[in-house]
Formats: C-alpha cells, sequence, structure tokens
C-alpha cells in the first residue's frame, strides 16, 4: 500500500497537485465568463425558470425531467466533497482554502453551463432506447477526435471508482463506525447489496431514487450545520474574516495546524472545490444529456444551478461549521492512517516558533528546511515508546500521548520496532494518539459543538449515508455511458458487477490512499474535457443565440 500511495502521489504532482492546474481550471472558467458576458449571473434567474418545467414541451426527446437531471447530477457532485472534502481542504490549506473553493464554483458555473449544452447537442440514442451523452460524444462528432473522446471515456470509467465510489463508501463507513459503533465490512455489504438493486434499473430508477433523496438530504443537512454556525455565532465573522485576509497570504499557524503557503491554499482550495462540484471534470454533462430537452441550451442553463447548490450553499456552510466551531486546529483522539503518519529525526515541538517555521517548510513542500526522516530502533514497553530522538508527525500535526500497539489497539506493543524512512516496518503495528484530523472525521466532530450536542454527530452520519451513496448512484450511471462509448452495451453488466464489488472493498481501505486516488481520477478526466470545450467556444456562443433568437420567437407568437 504504501508503494501504491507513493506512485499514486507521484502522479498527482504531475496533474492535480502541480502550479499549472488550478490555473488552467481557473483559466477556462473565466475565459467563458467573459466570453459569454456572465452567464452564471445574467442567466441564473432564467435557470430556475427552466428546471421547474415553464418552457417545456410535450414530446421532447429523452428519459428524464429537467428536475431529475439536475438531482441526478447533484447527487453525483453532493456527496462526500461536501461533507470530507471541505474539511481535507481545510486541513490542509486553512481558511484559505475555503475563498479557492467558492471562486472555483463561481466561475464553475459557466463552465457547466458550457460543457452540459455540449454534451446534450450531440448526444445520441443507443441500442437499447435511451440517451447517451458527454463530451466523448462531442469530441468525436463535432470535433473529428475519437481518441480523444476514448481518452475521455476510459478517465470516466476510472473516475467512477476513483470519485464517485471508492471514497464515498469509504466516508459512509468511516462515519457509521464512529458513530453507531458498525463495522465497516458490514457496511460496505449491506449497501453494496441496495447499490445493486438501484443500479440495475438503469437510469429512469436512478432519477427516480436520486430525485427523492437530494432534497431530504439536504433539508437534513442544512437544518444540522444551523444549529452549529447559530450555536458559535460569535465566530461566524472572524471565520470568514480569516477565509477573506488569508485568500492570498496563506493561512498562519492556530494551535495544532502548523499553517499552509499561499500556493498550498490555493491549489488545495481548486483541487477540492473541483471534487465537489465536479465543474470542467464532463461528468455531470453525461447525466444531463438524459433530459427531455428540444433545445441543448435549456439544460445547459439547468447546470448553473449545480456548483451554486453544491459550493457556495452547501460547501460554506460546512466550512462554516468547522472553522466557527474551532475543531479544525485542535488535536483529538485518533488512530493514525499509516498514509498519514511520519516519523522524523529529532525532537520537535509545536509550541516552538523555530520547530513551528521547520515544519512548515517542510509540510508544505519547501525547501528551506532540515527535517529528515527517521530510521532506527524504538524500544516499546507495554505501548510506551522508552527511546527518544525522533518526533511522529500524524495528519500535519505533532502527534502526542503516542501509544503502538499490535493488530488492534486492545493488544499494546512491547518490544524493539524497527522504523526505516519514516514508516514503521512492521505493518501491523498501530499508532494511537492526539493529532489533527481531517475528512469526514473532523465534520462530524465538528457537528457535536451546537445545539445539537452529541446528537450533531448522527446529522452528518445520515447526511454523510445518503449525500455518499447517492454519488455512488449517479457515478455508475456516468461509468455505463462511458462503457457503452467504449465496447458497446455488452460491457455494461460486467462494468456494473465490479463497481458494486469495488464498493463493499473500498468500505474497509485506507482513507487517504483513496483521497489520493480520488484527486488523479478527477484530472485524468478534465484535461481532455477542458481542451474539447476551448475548441468549441463558438459552436457554443452560437448555441446560446440560436437559444435567444428561438425563446424570443416563441414569446411573440
Amino acid at each position: 500500500m504504501d508503494s501504491i500511495n507513493s506512485f499514486i502521489l507521484l502522479l498527482d504532482s504531475f496533474l492535480g497537485s502541480a502550479a499549472y492546474f488550478p490555473f488552467l481550471l481557473l483559466g477556462v472558467g473565466a475565459f467563458f465568463t467573459v466570453y459569454l458576458k456572465f452567464p452564471q449571473v445574467r442567466y441564473f434567474g432564467h435557470a430556475w425558470k427552466v428546471v421547474t418545467g415553464k418552457y417545456d414541451r410535450a414530446g421532447d426527446p429523452g428519459d428524464t425531467t429537467h428536475f431529475q437531471a439536475l438531482a441526478t447530477a447533484l447527487s453525483g457532485t453532493v456527496g462526500t466533497g461536501n461533507i470530507g472534502g471541505v474539511a481535507f481542504a481545510i486541513f490542509l490549506g486553512g481558511p484559505a482554502a475555503l475563498f479557492w473553493m467558492w471562486m472555483t464554483a463561481f466561475l464553475g458555473m459557466t463552465t457547466k453551463f458550457v460543457e452540459v449544452t455540449l454534451s446534450h447537442k450531440y448526444r445520441e440514442k443507443t441500442t437499447d432506447g435511451t440517451m447517451a451523452g458527454g463530451p466523448m460524444y462531442y469530441m468525436e462528432k463535432k470535433l473529428n477526435m475519437k481518441w480523444l473522446g476514448v481518452l475521455f471515456a476510459i478517465a470516466t470509467v476510472i473516475s467512477s471508482f476513483g470519485t464517485g465510489n471508492l471514497p464515498q463508501i469509504n466516508n459512509i463507513a468511516q462515519g457509521m463506525e464512529s458513530t453507531f459503533g458498525v463495522e465497516p465490512m458490514v457496511t460496505g455489504g449491506v449497501l453494496a447489496f441496495l447499490l445493486a438493486l438501484v443500479i440495475l434499473g438503469g437510469i429512469r430508477r436512478i432519477a427516480a431514487v436520486t430525485s427523492r433523496i437530494v432534497p431530504t438530504m439536504s433539508v437534513i443537512y442544512v437544518l444540522g450545520a444551523l444549529a452549529v454556525i447559530f450555536y458559535n455565532i460569535e465566530n461566524v465573522v472572524p471565520s470568514l474574516v480569516s477565509v477573506f485576509a488569508d485568500a492570498f497570504t496563506g493561512s498562519a499557524a492556530a494551535g495544532g495546524f502548523l499553517g499552509a503557503t499561499f500556493a498550498y491554499a490555493f491549489n488545495r482550495g481548486v483541487n477540492r472545490g473541483l471534487y465537489s462540484n465536479e465543474a470542467g471534470q464532463g461528468s455531470a454533462p453525461i447525466a444531463h444529456a438524459s433530459a427531455k430537452a428540444h433545445e441543448p441550451v435549456s439544460e445547459g442553463m439547468v447546470s448553473i444551478l449545480e456548483p451554486f447548490i453544491d459550493t457556495i450553499i452547501i460547501c460554506t456552510l460546512t466550512g462554516l461549521v468547522i472553522l466557527s466551531s474551532g475543531v479544525w486546529h485542535e488535536k483529538h483522539q485518533n488512530t493514525f492512517p499509516r498514509t498519514d503518519t511520519t516519523f522524523i529525526v529529532g525532537e520537535y515541538a509545536d509550541q516552538n516558533t523555530d520547530d513551528r517555521q521547520q515544519l512548515f517548510h517542510y509540510l508544505n513542500r519547501s525547501d528551506d528546511h532540515s527535517v529528515e526522516l527517521f530510521s532506527g530502533e524504538l524500544i516499546i514497553d507495554e505501548g510506551v515508546s522508552k527511546s527518544s530522538g525522533y518526533t511522529v508527525l500524524a495528519a500535519r500535526s505533532v502527534a502526542e500521548e503516542v501509544r503502538f500497539s499490535l493488530g488492534s489497539v486492545e493488544h499494546p506493543y512491547t518490544g524493539s520496532l524497527k522504523i526505516k524512512d519514516g514508516q514503521p516496518v512492521d505493518t501491523a503495528v498501530i499508532l494511537t494518539g492526539k493529532s489533527l484530523i481531517h475528512s469526514a472525521e473532523l465534520t462530524t466532530i465538528a457537528f457535536t459543538k451546537g445545539f445539537l450536542g452529541d446528537y450533531g454527530q448522527y446529522v452528518v452520519s445520515i447526511g454523510l449515508l445518503l449525500f455518499a451513496f447517492s454519488t455512488a448512484i449517479a457515478w455508475s450511471y456516468y461509468g455505463d455511458r462511458a462503457i457503452i462509448y467504449l465496447v458497446g452495451y455488452r460491457g455494461v453488466m460486467p462494468y456494473r458487477v465490479c463497481y458494486v464489488a469495488g464498493f463493499f472493498w473500498a468500505s474497509f481501505a485506507d482513507t487517504t490512499l483513496i483521497w489520493n486516488l480520488a484527486a488523479v481520477a478527477i484530472v485524468m478526466m478534465t484535461l481532455p474535457n477542458l481542451l474539447g470545450i476551448m475548441l468549441l467556444r463558438k459552436d457554443m456562443k452560437e448555441s446560446v443565440a440560436d437559444y435567444w433568437k428561438t425563446l424570443d420567437s416563441e414569446s411573440t407568437k
């Protein structure tokens, strides 16, 4: 697993974590925002009218209504990114990361408008009578670049696991275990069975399920978040100030949080913003291609609402819960994931200014530090280290009250423990103690710091269950449309079997490894899609102009 995680991180260094990627993603969104004259602002009201069915016609081709297509696409985006992803962004980049999530969403409203319109315009009917669409179809049919369509479709299949499948059940299982004590394998088994029942029914059953889950889960989550925000109302304004104040400077150290540079906060905020609303990734257009509409631009209008609902509303609520409660810079008792834990040479304290500075540069990938990985042997007695000359870093913080166990936390370790290049050689050794935490676990703790008290954790667990499960449902559809494009309808059933099996496996896999895989998979879809929509910019502009001409002529009749 260590080798696999290292390879994934290497790929990520050339993709999502590379310096160019945030600028590329935001740059395309900014270009279309100016090129189409701020459609996310000018067409926002019109989009609500379209989604309510005001412009529908009887007999419009498609499989779902505008609302069902929006609900399916939202179920694909409103998931762990809104609960665990926001927490992960703040954990990495501090409050500043939330600002860049907002910027990604604002510009992403235009990007999604473009990609959905084009995908709907060039969709086609499959052999089973349903609609199939997505960036791969306009890449082939309009750009005559089938190779790019194939590349995108392959990336979609991979991303259906790395984005919509594995991280979703991983976070569900984590939340169910921490809140209700349910074994991850049990959670994975039950939900894998339910997932199979839903996705075997195709897009119509998927749309019917998601159109009920999305409104329910949104109401539950919003009410739970407000219960924390109003309880900590005196911290809301300072939290918002820190978001804006740190946006162009990076986030300063606070408590156990050792600080983040501007570049790191910017990169992680944009990256997590993309994971949350998927604008530019090319995934949601696959769901919108199923919508009943005679004008492709009308479905593009509907998609403008997605990043607004997903990121501007839901992610902001999550961010304010985490920031106002203060849990993001506090250390909590937990079990340290192996891929999140490193032994370094020397004894560091995060209360020491010089130590903080050294660790700050080390964690933010700067060369201006003297931190070295520890190699050697530790003497452990009943779970407690008797050795010195090293520090344990867990979740980007200095770990405290570290205990060593073998196999499970109930069995304290005694004996000599060899450490090589910052990692225990014996992979059966488990470390527990106090450190920062991230992902869904951080959000769960934050939700207990409000009017609901400990009951707040149930809001996260239920919300996470509904959010993430619906995301997995939507992404199964994205993946099988990509399979149809690649090999035809015969490949759908084998894909669905693998999808359900992967869903079960990820319920008990390493959290950090899952998140790193998701980050790579997202960018593998995004880069081909951004290229495609840029090449079709004139087509898009003409489509929008034709839409308004048609709408004006119909209104005068």
